[in-house]
């Protein structure tokens, strides 16, 4: 399993990070042993709403050659999607096998035309901006269209990394992931179309 971690300026890195620290634990499990990641930009360093910085480890790589694409939120999101080098850069992932997105990540997702006839999800602030992307926008935590799944709002990042760990590694895995960043999640608002 190869998983492209994907920033970008005006990211809100608790989208991210949130996946990321659940999701990086997947090569700790039989199922998912061998998993690795790249943290992927169209330039080398990339900033949070705030100024936080953060350098990429690959720069514009072929998306195709990923078995998961995550996509985070952010307000970045709502200028980023109209730029046609980035959302032409992410079409290249629709053929991956597993595509996941957070709060307005899913605007993204969208842009790239990765919601096409899918219901999908965003933050709770967002859903009119996401309408025009999918068949049915559905205001709920979690939603899995075929191999594409969409979170709701920043703090969602934690529950659909958990989901990924879930859905790939086992509820055993998801079960010592929770429990080992002491966190009591319990699944809600989750919808598999």
């Amino acid at each position: 399993m190869k998983i492209a971690f994907i920033v970008f300026d005006g990211i809100t890195f608790l989208d991210f990070i949130g996946f990321y620290d659940v999701v990086n634990r997947l090569h700790l499990f039989d199922k998912t042993k061998g998993t690795t990641w790249d943290i992927c930009a169209l330039a080398p360093e990339v900033k949070d709403e705030q100024g936080l910085t953060i350098r990429a480890g690959k720069i514009k790589p072929d998306l195709s050659e990923y078995d998961l694409l995550f996509v985070p939120g952010g307000l970045g999101t709502r200028k980023l999607r109209f730029q046609t080098e980035f959302v032409d850069w992410l079409r290249q992932g629709l053929e991956v096998k597993h595509v996941v997105s957070v709060c307005t990540g899913s605007l993204l997702l969208g842009a790239a035309g990765f919601l096409e006839n899918r219901k999908a999800t965003t933050h709770p602030k967002a859903y009119e901006l996401l309408e025009p992307y999918c068949k049915e926008v559905v205001r709920t935590r979690i939603v899995k269209d075929g191999h594409v799944v969409t979170g709701g709002g920043v703090s969602a990042s934690i529950d659909i990394g958990l989901y990924v760990v879930e859905m790939l590694a086992g509820r055993e895995a998801a079960d010592q992931v929770k429990e080992q960043i002491d966190y009591p999640y319990e699944r809600i608002g989750m919808i598999e179309v």
